[in-house]
């Protein structure tokens, strides 16, 4: 099932299969190793629940919401 990463629930893990954010992020988001077929999962949300951290590779990194609705997944 495809889905965005955004809608992912805590410690529910997803498989990237496309990133579709702004060039700058997606730059970023490649060089940090978020690639396609990397398995992710978030693991913290903030207060307001923006940004969220998620897990992959053994790199923790927060995503915005609205980045993380570009970003394709198959759960």
């Amino acid at each position: 099932m495809l889905t965005t990463l955004n809608k992912l629930c805590l410690n529910q893990k997803g498989i990237v299969k496309k990133i579709n954010c702004d060039e700058k992020i997606t730059r970023r988001l490649y060089d940090l190793g978020l690639l396609e077929n990397t398995k992710i999962f978030p693991i913290f949300s903030s207060p307001f629940g923006d940004p969220i951290a998620y897990e992959f590779r053994g790199n923790i990194i927060a995503i915005r919401n609205d980045d993380a609705s570009n970003i394709l997944i198959e759960i």
